[in-house]
């Protein structure tokens, strides 16, 4: 199996690098008439959003159902959800599968909200300044990010509890061969993040707590209380 999931890796990488130049214009929430985009999203959906992310499923949600079938045993998801809840998911939320280390695949000012949980961890510093400078660049004006990661000061108390092995394995992934895409390659707390937010042009940064912000969904999207840093930003007007 880990030689598949090498193959699986490297074939969806390939084909982000090949799309990474397209911008697509988003189809709105017709409950409400805005574009909310959630990024490296994985399984973690709710209704209404525009869900992109690099992965297996993302790039097969679009197919036949059958294939999702077929595909399920593949995609890591059988860890988590049943046959049944897996061809849900996919049948009934919109994905568009894009490598975000690269672009966001929008066109400019296009959204009101862009939604990231436990996806920026997994970019190096660089790759993921750029992506939320892409997020600025999507957003319309007055627009809204709020971006959710695991909380280096969470990471650190562990560590100064005497829980050192529990910090390296649940924080840094120091152990976890499985996959390079799940493994961490920044860490945040609130003055590293706010410091990006506000050097791309970003304003009115805010500490927010579980489930508690501007952003729609967030009592569906929100997750990992105990060990997360929230934050918001608006795009100037």
């Amino acid at each position: 199996m880990p030689v598949v999931r090498r193959v699986i890796d490297t074939t969806t990488n390939l084909i982000g690098w090949i799309r990474r130049p397209r911008r697509i214009t988003p189809q709105h929430d017709p409950r409400d008439g805005q574009v909310k985009v959630n990024l490296g999203c994985g399984l973690a959906v709710t209704q209404g959003w525009i869900n992109v992310d690099a992965s297996l499923n993302a790039l097969v949600a679009s197919w036949p159902k059958v294939m999702h079938k077929m595909l399920y045993r593949l995609s890591g998801a059988n860890r988590y959800y049943s046959l049944e809840q897996y061809c849900d998911l996919l049948g009934n939320h919109v994905f568009v599968h894009h490598d975000l280390s690269h672009s966001l695949p929008l066109k400019d000012q296009t959204a009101d909200y862009v939604y990231s949980s436990h996806f920026l961890e997994h970019l190096f510093k660089p790759d993921a300044e750029n992506l939320l400078l892409e997020c600025l660049r999507v957003l319309k004006p007055g627009g809204m990010v709020r971006v959710c990661v695991p909380d280096l000061a969470y990471a650190v108390s562990l560590y100064l509890r005497g829980e050192k092995e529990t910090m390296l394995e649940d924080y840094f992934f120091v152990e976890d061969k499985s996959s390079f895409l799940a493994r961490h390659k920044y860490m945040y707390d609130y003055e590293l993040l706010s410091s990006i937010l506000e050097k791309i042009g970003f304003t009115q940064i805010t500490l927010c707590s579980y489930q508690t912000g501007q952003t729609p969904d967030i009592a569906n999207l929100d997750n990992r209380p105990e060990d997360t840093l929230f934050v918001e930003a608006i795009k100037p007007s």
